[in-house]
C-alpha cells in the first residue's frame, strides 16, 4: 500500500501528461471500456456542504479501479481549510486489494483542468493566445497551467470578485507559467472576456459570470465551476449560440445547471449537446464546421477521470519511489 501526498501527486502527474491521460480516459468511456456508476451525494445535516462518493473502473489499464470520496464545504476557508477535501483509494482490479491512498483534492484539481485542456486542444483554434480566467481559486491556478500546456498563451486576464485574491494569484504564478505570458487583473468580467480566445469559468457563482455580448466569434469556453442543477456560470444565450461538448451526457443533463436552466428557459433541447469529450477524441471530425461559432465544454466531473489519473500517478510514483509504502 502506497500513501501519496499532494506533493507526490503533483510530481507524478505533470499537466501535459494529465491532458493526454484525460483524452485516453474519455475515449475509454465513449468506447464502452469504462464503468462509471452515478455518484452518491450526501449532504451535511447543517447544509454546510456535501460529500460525494465516486467509483469507477477503466478496463485494460492496471490499477484503474478507484473510489474517490470528495467533500465540498463552502465555509471551510473561514476555518483555514480548503473548500475541497478528498481522498482516492486505488484498488487492484483483479483482487480488490488496496494499492494506494492518494490526496484527492490535488488530483481533482489536476484532472479537472486537464479535461478542459483536452477539450481546448480539440476545439480551440491552434493559434489561440489570449486567455480569460474567471475566478481566482484552485481551479483558476490549474486551468492557467492546462491552457498553457495546449496553446501558445501570450496574455492572461483574470477577474474575480475579490481583487486581492486575483493579485495574490498573479504574484504566485509570476515566473512559473511556461512561456511567461503577461498576466493582469481585469476590473470587470467584460474586460477579461472581450478579447479572449479562450475563456475559463472556474467560479462558485450560481449565476452567469459574463455576458454573451462580450464573447467574440470563435472563442472557446470551458465552464467547470458549477455542478448542480440550479447553478450556472454561463448564460442561456451563450449556451444557445455555442457548439457544446460535455464530459458525459447523462451526468451533464442531471447536474449541469448551465444546460438544464437553458433548456428550462426554452433556449435549447437535448440535441444541443453535440458530443462527449471522448467522442471528440475518437473522431476529431466532429468539430463544428463554422469557425465563428463559439465552442463550449461543460464539465461536471466524472469518476473515470479519477480512476485514470490515479492509476497514472500510482504507476509513476511506484517507478520513482514516491510516497510512503506501508504494510496493509
Amino acid at each position: 500500500m502506497r500513501i501519496l501526498s499532494r506533493g507526490d501527486v503533483r510530481d507524478a502527474l505533470p499537466m501535459a501528461a494529465a491532458v493526454e491521460c484525460m483524452k485516453e480516459a474519455f475515449a475509454s468511456l465513449s468506447r464502452g471500456d469504462a464503468t462509471v456508476p452515478p455518484r452518491t451525494q450526501l449532504a451535511s445535516r447543517n447544509g454546510a456542504g456535501v460529500t460525494l462518493v465516486m467509483p469507477a473502473r477503466v478496463d485494460g489499464q492496471p490499477g484503474s479501479l478507484s473510489v474517490k470520496v470528495v467533500s465540498v464545504f463552502d465555509r471551510n476557508p473561514v476555518a483555514g481549510l480548503a473548500r475541497v477535501q478528498a481522498a482516492v483509494i486505488v484498488l487492484d482490479p483483479g483482487t480488490g486489494r488496496p494499492l494506494a491512498l492518494l490526496e484527492g483534492a490535488t488530483l481533482t484539481a489536476i484532472r479537472t483542468a486537464a479535461a478542459s485542456g483536452a477539450a481546448t486542444d480539440l476545439l480551440a483554434p491552434p493559434g489561440s493566445e489570449a486567455l480569460a480566467i474567471l475566478g481566482a481559486g484552485v481551479q483558476a491556478r490549474s486551468h492557467i497551467e492546462a491552457m498553457c500546456a495546449v496553446r501558445p498563451i501570450s496574455s492572461i486576464k483574470i477577474f474575480g470578485p475579490t481583487p486581492a485574491n486575483v493579485e495574490a494569484l498573479i504574484e504566485e504564478l509570476a515566473g512559473r507559467v511556461t512561456g511567461g505570458p503577461a498576466m493582469s487583473r481585469a476590473d470587470t468580467a467584460a474586460d477579461a472576456v472581450r478579447e479572449a480566445d479562450i475563456i475559463c469559468a472556474t467560479t462558485t457563482s450560481a449565476t452567469p459570470v459574463f455576458e454573451d455580448a462580450h464573447v467574440k466569434p470563435g472563442a472557446h469556453i470551458n465552464a467547470v465551476g458549477s455542478y448542480t442543477p440550479w447553478a450556472r456560470e454561463v448564460s442561456g444565450s451563450t449556451m444557445a449560440r455555442s457548439w457544446v461538448a460535455v464530459d458525459e451526457r447523462s451526468a451533464a443533463w442531471t447536474e449541469a445547471g448551465d444546460l438544464i436552466l437553458a433548456r428550462d428557459d426554452g433556449l435549447i433541447d437535448s440535441a444541443h449537446v453535440r458530443a462527449e469529450l471522448g467522442e471528440l477524441v475518437l473522431d476529431p471530425e466532429l468539430r463544428p464546421p463554422d469557425p465563428d461559432q463559439p465552442t463550449l465544454f461543460k464539465s461536471v466531473g466524472i469518476a473515470v477521470q479519477d480512476a485514470a489519473a490515479a492509476a497514472a500517478v500510482l504507476e509513476e510514483a511506484t517507478r520513482r519511489g514516491l510516497g510512503t509504502a506501508i504494510d496493509w
